[in-house]
């Protein structure tokens, strides 16, 4: 990728980027002469703009002669041009004041509110996931492709879950599936069984597997319980121009956040992920608007990643700033979690 812009693109490109950020207005090439430290002619800058133009890393917007980055300019500059700056002491003795580590779910709600407030974006926890056995499970077909699973833990508590499933199952391979999990692996929790069935279920069949596995993702669903996420300052976001100006785009936002699923996944992918990840628009699979950003990084219990921690807000975000403060903020929420 690095290898198609030559050292003058790429510093166009970060300096467009960077005052875009900054100004919020298409950049011309006059502000780009005078932003760049380079010693080029008008029509040199022109014709670079029109180069990372044509590769589609910035855009005209029709009522201007500047240009503005696009997704995949933002990706390239994240992930090529960026320059994380170390986050300010203060905000680092906040973040260490306000996380204490004596009452574990104030700790997330307040480091939520932290990243809201640092960055005047949203801000979002993931709950730590708590890793629930399983005694016995059962499968009952309710449909064609809608399946009842009950789960009952070893304390005697009684789940149940519907699974959608694509292919259809006889009521004689559910019971097969249920026997073979409750015999092999009953008092272990859905995340264990999860590790061992990808090695184990080689050699059972690819459907029963797939029941299996849709039975996994419910019963971690079902482990975790309650609330799996905690966000702050979603009305930041209608303060942010580019977001505010256009209402289908704050509609697509609040979709985003009523389906909680959505993002879910989002904070699921960066959960595997090794520190700080970011997010442009629907790059994590999930239908979010283009010029929305999530910047994610996983935190730890006792070395153990069970969540994330994560900034919502405008694709034009000072991405320099925000990264640190979400990096920061993960590494001392693990450390208040794992004083317990």
């Amino acid at each position: 990728m690095i290898s198609m812009l030559d050292k003058r693109a790429q510093i166009l490109l970060k300096t467009l980027i960077e005052r875009y950020i900054a100004e919020g207005q298409p950049v011309g090439s006059r502000t780009l002469s005078r932003y760049s430290g380079l010693d080029l002619s008008p029509a040199t800058i022109r014709n670079v703009m029109a180069d990372l133009e044509e590769l589609g890393f910035i855009a005209s917007p029709h009522t201007s002669a500047g240009r503005v980055p696009t997704p995949a300019g933002y990706r390239f500059f994240i992930d090529t041009l960026l320059v994380v700056k170390p986050l300010e002491s203060n905000a680092v003795h906040r973040i260490e004041d306000e996380l204490h580590p004596d009452n574990p779910q104030r700790v997330i709600q307040a480091a939520s509110l932290l990243l809201s407030q640092l960055t005047q974006f949203a801000g979002v926890v993931m709950t730590p996931r708590r890793a629930v056995a399983f005694k016995h499970i059962e499968f009952l077909r309710l449909s064609e492709k809608r399946i009842l699973l009950i789960v009952v833990t070893p304390d005697g508590d009684v789940q149940n879950r519907v699974l959608f499933t694509e292919l259809e199952y006889r009521p004689s391979e559910l019971i097969e599936a249920a026997n073979y999990m409750n015999q092999h692996y009953a008092g272990q929790s859905f995340e264990e069984v999860r590790a061992r069935l990808q090695t184990e279920l080689r050699a059972v069949r690819a459907d029963m597997t797939r029941l299996m596995s849709a039975a996994l993702d419910a019963g971690s669903a079902l482990a975790e319980g309650g609330e799996q996420y905690v966000i702050s300052g979603e009305r930041n976001l209608f303060a942010v121009k580019d977001l505010s100006q256009d209402m289908g785009r704050l509609k697509q936002l609040l979709e985003l956040f009523e389906r909680k699923t959505s993002l879910i996944k989002i904070l699921d992918l960066a959960l595997r992920g090794q520190g700080v990840q970011i997010f442009i628009g629907g790059e994590s699979g999930v239908a979010a608007p283009d010029d929305v950003s999530v910047v994610t990084s996983p935190y730890k219990v006792d070395g153990e990643v069970v969540g994330t921690v994560g900034v919502i807000g405008p694709t034009r975000m000072a991405y320099e700033r925000v990264v640190p403060i979400v990096d920061v903020t993960a590494k001392l929420l693990s450390s208040a979690l794992s004083q317990h």
